[in-house]
């Protein structure tokens, strides 16, 4: 999408007085006889995401804290080498969240009675061959994993894509602002300023949880398909 205003000027243009740092700043200064065109452009640029982003954990139950704790350890040790086994770099494994919680029967008219108690251990694991990871959530399922989340699908390092994406917009705004010059009889005479307002790709669906994870069913698959990079500029020119 694109948006433009166009203002008509004389000596210069009047901004509006800062009332939060009470910072003076200057106008632009514009020739008498000159137009300001502001235009709001995106650009986009598209890439197959290359890391894949996990949530993957063990949760268990017991009778007493310390043994729901323990159980617990023990699987998650089963995890994390299956994880090492698999090739996953240590800087790749990050813990995400732990934690112990009672688990209470209720009656009608009854204090709540405990139960139980639930642990859990939660890693963030980032995978670097997509194409593989599905095989690795597999294995680690058959490991005790039973709390599986994701995948949230990115591109490990997008500055060239959003590089293609500010060239765009740039191109884009340029198009349009020769097409309101030459529909107001001008013609641009030169670019005021450029301002980036976001550069981001769009948030991705997440998957099932761990339920979709079964050994004893056909391999995941991780279809990485496409991300979309946009990026959004605010654009002024110089009408004559």
């Amino acid at each position: 999408m694109i948006r433009f205003a166009l203002f008509a000027t004389a000596a210069g243009l009047s901004l509006a007085s800062l009332t939060a740092s009470a910072q003076e700043v200057r106008p632009m200064m514009l020739p008498a006889d000159g137009t300001l065109l502001e235009v709001s452009a995106d650009g986009t640029s598209t890439r197959t995401p290359d890391l894949a982003i996990i949530q993957a954990g063990v949760v268990t139950q017991h009778a007493t804290a310390g043994e729901a704790m323990q159980q617990n350890s023990a699987r998650m040790a089963a995890v994390l080498a299956a994880l090492r086994r698999a090739g996953i770099a240590e800087r790749d494994v990050q813990t995400s969240s732990i934690a112990l919680s009672p688990q209470y029967r209720y009656a009608e008219n009854q204090p709540p009675v405990i139960t139980g108690y639930q642990a859990s251990n939660q890693v963030t694991v980032r995978f670097r061959d997509i194409a593989k990871s599905g095989t690795i959530l597999d294995a680690l399922v058959r490991e005790g994993a039973n709390n599986i989340a994701g995948p949230n699908l990115t591109i490990d390092k997008p500055e060239a894509a959003l590089d293609e994406a500010r060239t765009k917009a740039v191109a884009a705004a340029r198009a349009r602002a020769d097409l309101y010059a030459r529909a107001a009889g001008l013609r641009v005479d030169r670019i005021l300023s450029i301002s980036e307002a976001g550069a981001m790709p769009p948030p991705m669906p997440m998957m099932a949880r761990a339920e979709r994870f079964s050994a004893d069913k056909a391999e995941t698959q991780i279809a990485p398909g496409e991300q979309e990079l946009r990026v959004s500029l605010s654009v002024r020119f110089l009408l004559k």
